[in-house]
């Protein structure tokens, strides 16, 4: 909180006098902007790749929640029967809010991306599906029920293949902030390269300065508010082309992938506006430790 009040004060207050210390223009100022600028560019995308990994995580783990499969694994001659008897007993278990048959057509058009429309199901041994809906009831007792009057019977409430993509989701997250992490830092890094060479570069106006009392949290104050605007300006800069690319890229509702699902909805527009005064801080931050590193070594 200090921290975020000093940068308000340096940053507001104006001293003609002490600007003319750090020069407009240049390498370091233009160093300052282009990194500001493009690592708020890449923090946007980030953000945009954190969100839209969390949201697909929820959509997998949303996805088929409350529902199940019951595969009948029996001969065609004995399928219909089984099928039948398998029906009863999901409907007699507490916890299921429906059972039905999943038809041939439908069947036809889940096995189509790996043979055809054209399967001739009628002379497969394929297995007769049936959707299971609710999630109160008992899996594991039902399971035993199905494996002593149905050994063909096998339940899957997809907990096992739909886990993984959970986790693999969660983890892309996680790295997305991450990166986050390290492009502030880099940020950091360039800012404070920057103003060291802005300090070494004027060590004979400071010398100059000294000479006529001006003090080092004097001299200080100028580089960094110097250098924090430079870094707000080329963030905001940054930030607004990041949205502006985010904008145009295709969307694809709610079934979108992690890459065509990157935008904002609602309040997550909030979040990349968070960039720019993040930067302001970090600048802040850099500057400080760079000018009393080379200000305490020019003692």
């Amino acid at each position: 909180m200090k921290t975020v009040l000093a940068l308000v004060r340096g940053v507001l207050s104006t001293d003609a006098q002490a600007d003319r210390v750090v020069p407009p223009t240049g390498f370091t100022a233009r160093l300052t902007l282009f990194t500001a600028t493009a690592m708020a560019f890449l923090a946007v995308f980030a953000i945009a790749l954190s969100l839209a990994a969390g949201q697909l995580a929820q959509n997998w783990r949303d996805a088929l929640a409350g529902t199940a499969t019951l595969r009948v694994q029996a001969p065609i001659a004995e399928r219909e029967v089984q099928s039948s008897r398998a029906l009863a007993i999901l409907q007699q278990t507490p916890g299921v809010a429906s059972a039905r048959l999943i038809s041939e057509d439908e069947q036809k058009a889940l096995l189509a991306p790996w043979f055809g429309p054209d399967v001739p199901l009628a002379g497969l041994p394929v297995p007769q599906l049936i959707e299971v809906t609710g999630d109160s009831y008992d899996a594991a007792g039902l399971r035993l029920r199905l494996q002593a009057e149905l050994p063909g019977a096998v339940l899957d409430d997809h907990g096992r293949w739909r886990a993984p993509f959970v986790r693999a989701a969660g983890r892309l997250r996680a790295l997305a902030w991450a990166s986050i992490f390290l492009i502030f830092g880099a940020m950091g890094g360039m800012i404070t390269l920057a103003a060291n060479a802005a300090l070494s570069a004027n060590v004979q106006i400071i010398t100059v300065l000294r000479l006529v009392g001006a003090t080092d949290a004097y001299i200080a104050q100028a580089f960094v508010r110097r250098f924090t605007l430079r870094a707000l300006t080329g963030a905001a800069i940054g930030t607004a082309f990041g949205l502006f690319a985010i904008a145009l890229l295709p969307r694809a509702g709610e079934q979108a992938s992690v890459l065509t699902g990157l935008g904002f909805d609602g309040s997550d527009w909030l979040w990349p506006l968070l960039v720019p005064p993040i930067a302001g801080v970090v600048a802040f931050v850099a500057t400080q430790y760079a000018s009393r590193r080379v200000l305490g070594s020019l003692s």
